[in-house]
């Protein structure tokens, strides 16, 4: 979405985007700065761009996060701060003309806006990427199609991004992005709605509500629940067949969100809930909520009320600290959970967290090793609880079309990209975006295979 609002933001100050880097003035990269793996594959672009004798620009986290220090360890290209994105096609003038830009110095943007969210709306504060701002009209003015979003889809695909919220006021000890994404904001729902018509109106048929906490969304306009009334609004706008809510925290997932999770028509009975881990001493020095009990009583909440419900998390292994019996906790929890998708990643040290100055480090080898373990269990409990969907009616979202009567889509617990597919069989042509009624009948590894028009409970073969 930053990337959407960027190139909306060029075309409006006469920028043309281009297909091919060769032919590009200027390549503008929107770069990641949460994890290491990230933070090279962004540098890997910035070096590329370069090495093709381009004009180079960085923006994104990792730009905001280092400023200065990376311009100077990355002379081959400008940097730019999020404020400098309501001007960025005068900073890239500026960049095609020959100027060097001089990039800011990273802060705490945590410091730029009041530190009660009741105090946050209205009182300015720097700007939000992806928040698709409406330019101010001349007084007395409206845009003659309604209000204007400033955002231009990349692509055609048949699922969208919906930023609803920017920001996190939480301290897990692991994490920087508060430091550099700011204190949480949230986006007004008239504004989400819209958005989300235009989206529709673009050929969106998905919406993939995104935030660094969406259990928190509301709390800084005055309404705790907010998302609550938000989310039937949005499966109510024409042409949107779905609504998916992303990164829940289980600290904040209340009684009434769970409800409407689990029963409003067209919103997805998924929970991607941040566990992190199970351990509860860990989770402590995380400064996260919960433990292996817990995190089972609130999964037991939600399949009661949608037992079909999907649910993903991800979970850091090798924390400062971490013992065999924390990691065994962490086993039993997955063993006993049934997760559709699990995400294992092993601790690193990032700048500036706290849990970089922790004591009780793991060794790299031994941190790796617990990640490789943990993976392989995940990998196995992942297809057992895709198999275990065998015979169960799911409405498929398609994306892509095979052939044959064949289409590639997701059910409702599949998330874009990262949480497998199902492939369907059909005898009646579908295009993308059409949601689709059908019964699993196969399985491979976390992803499905399903047949349009068959009875629930047929019998079926996993593979």
């Amino acid at each position: 979405m930053d990337s959407e609002e960027l190139a909306a933001r060029l075309e409006d100050g006469g920028w043309q985007l281009s297909d091919s880097a060769e032919e590009a003035d200027v390549v503008l990269v929107n770069t990641c700065g949460f994890i290491q793996a990230a933070k090279q594959e962004s540098i890997d672009e910035l070096l590329g761009a370069a090495a093709g004798g381009a004009k180079v620009v960085a923006a994104g986290c990792l730009a905001e996060r280092y400023g200065s220090g990376l311009a100077e360890a990355l002379p081959e290209a400008q940097i730019l701060s999020f404020d400098d994105y309501e001007d960025i096609a005068a900073r890239l003038d500026s960049v095609a003309a020959g100027e060097r830009w001089t990039a800011h110095e990273p802060r705490d943007r945590r410091t730029l806006l009041p530190l009660s969210p009741a105090e946050r709306p209205g009182s300015g504060g720097p700007h939000q990427p992806g928040h698709g701002a409406i330019p101010d009209l001349p007084a007395g003015l409206a845009p003659a199609s309604g209000p204007r979003v400033m955002r231009r889809r990349l692509g055609g695909a048949v699922v969208a991004p919906l930023k609803i919220a920017s920001g996190c006021d939480r301290r897990c000890t692991f994490c920087a992005i508060p430091a550099f994404r700011g204190a949480f904001v949230s986006r007004r729902p008239e504004d989400l709605v819209a958005e989300a018509g235009w989206l529709a109106g673009h050929g969106a048929r998905e919406l993939l509500l995104v935030s660094e906490n969406s259990t928190s969304y509301g709390k800084d306009l005055g309404d705790l629940r907010l998302l609550e009334t938000l989310l039937p609004q949005l499966a109510a706008v024409d042409g949107i067949r779905r609504v998916r809510v992303s990164y829940l925290q289980p600290a904040e997932v209340r009684p009434g969100l769970i409800e409407v999770l689990a029963g409003t028509p067209g919103v997805a009975p998924y929970f991607d809930l941040s566990f992190q881990h199970a351990s509860g001493p860990v989770l402590r020095s995380m400064r996260r909520f919960g433990d292996r009990e817990r995190f089972l009583q609130l999964l037991e909440q939600v399949r009661k009320l949608a037992p079909e419900a999907g649910v993903r998390s991800n979970f850091i292994v090798g924390f400062p600290g971490e013992t065999e019996d924390d990691l065994e906790e962490l086993q039993d929890f997955l063993a006993e959970a049934r997760l559709d998708a699990i995400g294992v990643f092993g601790y690193s040290d990032e700048d500036g967290t706290e849990a970089a100055g922790l004591t009780g480090k793991l060794p790299e080898d031994e941190v790796a090793g617990r990640v490789e373990e943990l993976a392989g269990l995940a990998d196995e409990l992942m297809a057992e609880r895709a198999a275990e969907r065998i015979g169960e009616r799911v409405e498929v979202v398609i994306d892509e079309v095979l052939g044959d009567g064949r289409y590639l889509g997701r059910a409702a617990h599949q998330a874009p990209e990262v949480d497998g597919t199902t492939e369907l069989l059909s005898r009646q042509p579908t295009v993308p975006g059409d949601l689709v009624t059908a019964v699993v009948t196969g399985s491979d590894g976390v992803d499905l295979i399903a047949e349009a028009g068959t009875a629930a409970g047929a019998p079926a073969d996993a593979r």
